[in-house]
């Protein structure tokens, strides 16, 4: 008999109820037992709608992140919070964002934080995780309760728990030692607490536990082969099942690596590595489990059923009980329930199947291997009948659009001249001083802006009512920064739900759920547009903000846009033709837009490619292909302007030091990029390479409600300064400060332009 089961579950709620729990405790507005009350609710509903599997998660539930609850379970807690002696839970958050709750903080005497942990993009996607931080002393300690606390929970609710943790391999290779000490070895002291951990969790009478480790989804040295085989050696004693689970991709060269691990499970990704599962159905030993991810837990497209069963049924009569089936990952990737969704039209809708709606196919494949075809009939039918009609849309292919794409050339991603020309004529136009001071783009989106957009999709504000109420706060916005005294301003994007919503609504060729919501990281949530057919711009998208903010100041202006790079990869993106293809298609809309922009007067364009690094493939020797066309697709989007008009991009959060060459390649007039949470630690890349144009390392972090000293800056400045000549540096924050209050940003922006002043007069002593 098949077994089904779940890699993990979307934990913020079908409502973003954890979000706005975790927001409200904060802020101090409720209890540490309202936000604990309201994790134990979503738990209990999420092990409810999962009822119908063999085996359902836990342990997946997280207030932030999963690798911060595996920091936390190790015992493994940066040592600037190893003296709090508060809630852990307020620790924890301390590590996540720089502080806890107000009060909380205040209490104990930390009202001011303290830097918050290192954040970046787990894997291949856009979910951001706190980076573990390591060192030569580093020791561990077990501190199981939050995993048990779960367990118990689970087990008052009668669920058939699998707990879920990730594993010592992947937890070393996620994070950063800060002293250049080698990770691996604390692998044999990391190992002693999993193994406390594992025989923890047996006392309890676990059976399974599932063991993430989706490193050996990548190119792995030999050090780290042999850590994996030095692990699981070491750990094949316990006395639980583990499940080895990879997933984002296949394993390859790692097939026989993986298949010969001590552990009783294998899981591997289906979706992605069905070349795999031949090889592996040699390899692995007779008494081991093969867990095949045959629903993908990445997008939102409903599952060929039908084809999955042609490949699957053979291999279901050849292992019998030892297969398992789970979507190919966790499901957090992907919005908790398409039923209810009131924006989508039936068309599309009938395309799309959400967490929810995956767990019903895997059941209905489950019951098509136990009972045959037949028991699923009319499943199986109607599956057939949506995916042909997807096929047959003609809403899917736009000839026009596609004739564009045939007709590009290499001269249309060529700037006029070189960057040297270029910045002399910006230089002469823009007239701006040493260090130039801008941010990057949004500033605070407030409940009145909220209130507003909210009323006015809803009917009851007036467009023209809503577009004063935007037109005010974008005055505010210029205001504030002239009165702050920066350099380059911004309009703050009042007008925007989102950086990629805002675009993929007014582009033909996108759809947009009305509760479609992922985890980002935290609290923050996005709702991916969903790219369902060949994409065209039908008109101007953000000129006319631009332009009236623009009328209120003498001061360069920005134009705001999202870089095609990142709309593709902040979008649910179309499995029907390669994903070049499709940001080609974007990159004709945003030249499109660019050029108007332009044309408008508009002399500082920023086209965010936020997104740039985290849609590599995860194996290196894949990048190549990747980064040409999608630093092209940048280029084409970029490069028809004149000489004068300066172009801005801005990546964050991710590791850009091993892809500089391919950055430079863009050609961007300046680049603005995270800096803060490393410590400056992505200018290292500078120091083989010098790149050719100018750059803003964000020097203030602004996922945390910490604000930074002008004394900070400066030292961060100073340090950039070693690497990048002054002239060439910009002074800004490290991202967008939508989700920061203005009380947090106007005395954090005004020590940045104190900072820069400082800078500044150094230069001329």
């Amino acid at each position: 008999m098949t077994i089904i089961h779940n890699l993990g579950f979307p934990r913020i709620g079908a409502g973003r109820e954890l979000k706005f729990a975790l927001e409200s405790y904060w802020k101090g507005e409720s209890s540490r037992a309202a936000l604990e009350t309201q994790g134990a609710v979503l738990r209990q509903r999420h092990w409810q709608q999962q009822a119908g599997l063999d085996l359902v998660p836990v342990g997946d539930f997280s207030f932030y992140d999963q690798v911060l609850d595996m920091s936390f379970t190790l015992g493994h807690l940066p040592e600037r919070v190893r003296g709090f002696h508060g809630d852990a839970l307020d620790n924890y958050f301390r590590v996540a964002r720089g502080r806890s709750a107000a009060s909380t903080d205040e209490h104990h005497g930390c009202c001011g934080g303290v830097a918050a942990g290192e954040m970046t993009k787990w894997f291949d996607t856009n979910y951001h995780y706190i980076v573990p931080e390591f060192d030569a002393g580093t020791v561990f300690a077990l501190d199981a309760s939050r995993l048990l606390g779960q367990l118990a929970e689970a087990r008052r609710e009668g669920v058939k728990a699998k707990p879920v943790i990730i594993g010592p391999v992947t937890y070393l290779a996620l994070g950063k030692t800060r002293d250049d000490s080698d990770k691996l070895a604390l692998l044999p002291a990391l190992l002693d607490v999993y193994a406390q951990l594992l025989e923890t969790l047996a006392a309890q009478g676990v059976e399974w536990v599932q063991v993430d480790e989706p490193l050996l989804v990548t190119e792995l040295d030999q050090d780290w082969q042999h850590a994996f085989n030095f692990a699981y050696h070491q750990l094949k004693a316990c006395r639980v099942k583990l499940l080895v689970a990879s997933y984002f991709g296949p394993l390859q060269e790692n097939r026989y690596l993986a298949a010969n691990l001590p552990v009783a499970g294998l899981h591997v990704d289906a979706t992605h590595g069905q070349e795999d599962i031949l090889s592996l159905l040699n390899l692995l030993p007779d008494h081991k489990v093969l867990s095949l991810g045959v629903i993908n837990g990445r997008n939102i497209w409903k599952t060929d059923l039908n084809a999955v069963l042609d490949w699957l049924e053979p291999v279901a009569a050849r292992l019998g009980g030892q297969l398992w089936l789970a979507p190919s990952c966790s499901l957090l990737h992907v919005p908790v329930d398409l039923e209810g969704e009131q924006k989508l039209d039936a068309d599309i809708r009938s395309w799309l199947a959400f967490a929810l709606q995956k767990l019903d196919e895997l059941q209905v494949l489950a019951e098509a291997l136990r009972g045959g075809r037949t028991a699923v009939r009319e499943a199986l039918a109607a599956n057939a009948a949506a995916l042909a009609a997807r096929r047959a849309s003609p809403r899917v292919t736009n000839p026009a659009v596609q004739a564009a794409v045939a007709a590009i050339d290499a001269g249309l991603g060529a700037r006029r001249s070189s960057h040297g020309v270029r910045s002399a004529a910006q230089a002469a136009l823009l007239q701006l001083p040493a260090y130039p001071t801008t941010t990057i783009g949004s500033f605070p989106q407030t409940a009145e802006i909220r209130q507003a957009r909210s009323a006015f999709r809803a009917g009851t504000l007036a467009h023209a009512d809503y577009n004063a109420a935007m037109r005010a706060e974008i005055a505010r916005s210029v205001r504030e920064q002239e009165a702050l005294g920066l350099d380059v301003l911004v309009h703050g994007e009042a007008e925007r739900n989102d950086m990629v919503e805002y675009f993929g609504e007014q582009l033909e060729g996108y759809a947009f759920s009305q509760s479609g919501w992922v985890q980002s990281y935290g609290s923050r949530c996005v709702k991916p547009p969903i790219l369902f057919g060949d994409i065209s711009r039908p008109r101007a998208m953000t000129v006319e903000w631009i332009a009236y903010a623009q009328s209120l100041t003498a001061k360069p202006m920005k134009g705001m846009l999202t870089g095609p790079v990142t709309i593709l990869n902040w979008s649910f993106v179309r499995d029907d033709q390669p994903r070049a293809l499709s940001c080609r298609q974007l990159a004709l809309a945003i030249r499109a837009e660019v050029l108007d922009l332009e044309r408008a007067g508009v002399r500082v364009i920023q086209i965010d490619e936020a997104a740039l690094r985290e849609g590599l493939p995860l194996r290196r020797s894949e990048w190549k292909a990747c980064l040409d066309w999608a630093v092209d697709a940048f280029r084409i989007a970029a490069n028809g302007v004149r000489d004068e008009t300066q172009i801005h991009t801005h990546m964050c959060y991710a590791e850009f030091n091993d892809i500089i060459a391919a950055i430079a390649a863009m050609d961007a007039d300046v680049i603005t990029i995270e800096t803060s949470r490393s410590n400056m630690e992505l200018l290292d890349a500078f120091d083989d390479f010098k790149y050719p144009n100018e750059i803003g390392p964000g020097v203030y972090d602004i996922h945390s409600p910490n604000i930074p000293s002008q004394e900070q800056i400066v030292g961060l400045m100073r340090k950039a300064a070693e690497r990048i000549p002054a002239g060439r540096l910009w002074v800004n924050p490290d991202c967008g400060l939508k989700t920061r209050q203005w009380a947090e940003v106007l005395p954090a922006l005004g020590n940045m332009v104190a900072a820069a002043r400082t800078l500044r007069a150094g230069l001329a002593a």
